[in-house]
């Protein structure tokens, strides 16, 4: 899932961001003899996602830093607990704290989140699952993120799956000129490719049942009564996927419907970054 070189490529560009030309601040008061040994410490309970990334920051900085992690990504991190800690050249630590810390927190936000609606949901058999609702240049990092939450990643972009949405049927004329179209230049290409499928009314899943051909229903917006109607209708026939204004507080009564995947765009658009620093010790 994780391309190395994207990764190194967003990484110099948030480093060249923030340093610029130079720390003016390290360069002014540290000696480039000093040395220190730091201390990366989570100040509240969180899943732990990104510390592979914190410790390719620092090496690209300063080869030399020695980095150590104490957990794995999706590791349940307990409040005040360190998770990481760097010897080396004191410069090489400063200028790097921030990015690195920018990442952790908020590749931190997206797993804890995640597995906040993982927990919830245990013991049924829905997925938690994303979106491309993600930050621009920082959807494989935060998609990274929700599998470390115990979530399950949607498509990528535009390019790894056909889903039809709302605006591609009224475009092309309906739900059946849609999904023909799309089996018709599937065949012509000789391609197989997952297809899904957006419905908003139970009028539209009976048309798209009757037609066929398609994989994965979205259920959008659909009520707890008509969720559980369609799991009824679908008979286990094509994958169910529920979406649309779905919190900690409803998740588990859409999971106990029977759907298959419940897809929130909150996972990586509204979460909450985690308190996490990074502290000089010697």
């Amino acid at each position: 899932m994780i391309d190395n070189n994207l990764v190194r490529k967003i990484i110099e560009q948030a480093l060249r961001e923030d340093i610029g030309v130079g720390d003016l601040t390290s360069n002014l008061t540290i000696p480039e003899s000093l040395n220190s040994r730091a201390s990366i410490v989570v100040k509240e309970n969180c899943i732990l996602s990104g510390i592979d990334l914190v410790d390719l920051i620092f090496s690209t900085i300063d080869q030399h830093l020695k980095f150590r992690n104490k957990f794995e990504n999706g590791s349940i991190i307990n409040k005040n607990s360190e998770i990481a800690f760097l010897e080396g050249k004191t410069k090489s630590i400063l200028i790097g704290e921030r990015v690195a810390l920018n990442f952790l927190q908020r590749m931190c936000g997206v797993a804890t989140l995640t597995h906040k609606f993982v927990h919830v949901v245990s013991g049924t058999n829905a997925k938690i699952t994303d979106t491309r609702k993600t930050t621009p240049g920082l959807r494989m990092l935060e998609k990274s993120a929700v599998v470390d939450g115990g979530g399950v990643n949607h498509r990528f972009g535009l390019d790894d799956m056909i889903l039809i949405k709302d605006n591609h049927i009224k475009a092309i004329g309906g739900i059946k000129n849609a999904i023909e179209k799309i089996k018709s230049s599937l065949k012509e290409k000789n391609l197989k490719i997952p297809i899904e499928i957006e419905t908003s009314t139970i009028e539209e899943l009976e048309e798209v049942i009757s037609i066929g051909g398609v994989n994965r229903i979205m259920l959008d917006n659909f009520s707890i009564d008509d969720m559980r109607t369609a799991v009824l209708m679908t008979k286990g026939k094509f994958e169910l996927e529920a979406s649309g204004g779905i919190n900690l507080d409803n998740v588990r009564k859409i999971a106990e419907t029977g759907v298959d995947y419940i897809s929130i765009g909150a996972l990586t658009h509204s979460y909450k970054s985690i308190d996490i620093s990074l502290e000089i010790l010697t």
